[in-house]
Parts: structure tokens; sequence; C-alpha cells
């Protein structure tokens, strides 16, 4: 009777060990379950969880730079990226306030975020062509280092009225408004000198007109020109508005 109780307890001791083992698996498995769920809930790409017309919202919030980089998250996110709906507006804050709309910003095979980089790589280009001085209208005026009798001339420097203007012309020539005081009605004529050391770089770059002190050329940061000397300074005055934009056609580095 005795050895009878021993074995059934022993067996119910393993029936309730088999137990125990069975749920702690049960229980492991839904546990790895959950979390792999979990793993792929926070670990899944952005894109097919949110959706691309949610993901754009996002990226509206972003800064054009940041919007750059995503492009390159992977091809999804590129989708998303370089939408051109989503760079038309950024393109229109870029261009807002500047001096001169570069000309290339016209290609219409090109997207928008294309459009974008080029019209920020030209604006930080400080080597002027015949198309930058041709398109714009200057500004011109003596410098504090320039002789009195001609200060005496400059209706700037007098504060009798507004800077004088002057312009150039593709066939080479350089001209004033009628009546000029300073002009005198003289021949005149500007070249464009470039020179580049042997890897490429630009060793010297101004514009000359006639024999006269070369010009140092600048850019601002709204993107228009200054030609200057320790004598007289040229600005290019602003002309966002103008139809067909400004500059060369295709990017001058």
């Amino acid at each position: 009777m005795a050895e009878r109780k021993r074995k059934r307890a022993a067996e119910e001791w393993e029936r309730r060990k088999r137990d125990h083992r069975r749920r702690r698996r049960e229980g492991q498995g839904k546990g790895e379950e959950l979390l792999g769920k979990r793993q792929v809930g926070w670990a899944g790409d952005p894109v097919e969880a949110l959706g691309e017309v949610v993901m754009g919202r996002v990226m509206e919030l972003l800064d054009a730079r940041s919007v750059a980089r995503c492009t390159v998250v992977s091809r999804a996110w590129r989708g998303v990226a370089a939408d051109d709906r989503l760079w038309a507006p950024k393109c229109a804050e870029l261009m807002a306030g500047k001096a001169h709309i570069p000309r290339l910003t016209l290609i219409r095979t090109g997207s928008k975020l294309s459009t974008y980089s080029m019209a920020i790589m030209d604006g930080k280009r400080s080597r002027i062509t015949k198309e930058d001085l041709c398109d714009h209208a200057w500004e011109y005026c003596f410098t504090i280092a320039a002789p009195e009798y001609w200060r005496n001339l400059d209706p700037s420097w007098k504060h009798t009225g507004p800077p004088m203007r002057r312009y150039f012309h593709p066939d080479g020539y350089h001209s004033a408004d009628p009546h000029d005081a300073v002009w005198g009605g003289h021949e005149c004529t500007y070249t464009v000198i470039t020179s580049f050391v042997g890897d490429g770089r630009i060793r010297e770059h101004y514009v000359r007109i006639n024999r006269w002190p070369p010009l140092k050329v600048s850019r601002k940061d709204d993107w228009s020109w200054e030609l200057s000397n320790h004598l007289y300074r040229y600005n290019s005055i602003p002309d966002a508005d103008r139809k067909g934009c400004t500059g060369p056609l295709f990017p001058v580095w």
C-alpha cells in the first residue's frame, strides 16, 4: 500500500514538472513573438509604416539640407524627398530677396531638386562672365581714395542725385547715361581676365576697362556683384523680376 502511494506521488510530481516546462516553453514563445512584433514596428521603414503622403508632410517641415540628405537613405525615401511638389516652395523661398535669379534655373528638363542645387552653386560663384556683365545695369561711384575733383562730379557723393550708371555690351563696349559729367563721351572697352594655375584653380580673375586699374570681382549674399578697386566701385542693380533671368545658361564654376 505504501509502495503504491509513493509511486503515485512520483508520477504526480513528474506530471507537474512536465506541465511546468510546457507552460514555460509556451510563455517564452509568445514573448519572442511579441518582441519580434515590437522590433518590426520600431525598426521598420517609416515610409512603409506611415506612407508617402505622411512622410511628405513631415519632410515639408525640414530645411532643404535635411531633405536633400533624405534622398540618399533608400530608393523609397528618394521617391518622397525628391518630389517636385516638395522642392518647388523651397526654390521659391531660396530665391526670395535675391538681387538676381540665375538663368540656368529655367532649364525645364531638370527637377526642382536639381534646380535648387544649381542655384545654390551659382550663388556661390565668384567667377563673373560676359553674360553677367551685360545682363545687369551697374551703379558707379567713387571711393574716398579718389581725387576730390572726381568725387565732386559724383552726385551720390554730394547727395544731389542718384548714383551714376554704367552698362556693359556684348560687343565689348562700355557706356554710360547721356550727359554723364564723369563719362565725357570717350571710347571705352572692357575685358574679363581669368588665369589658372596647374591644378585648374583660378589664380587671377578681374575685369579691366581700357587701361585703367583692374576691378576685383566679388559676390554678395544676395547674389549681386561688385567690381571694385581703390578708386571706384561698380554694383549690379537688382533685377530679380527680369523676364528670362540673368547670367549664363550653363553652369560656370
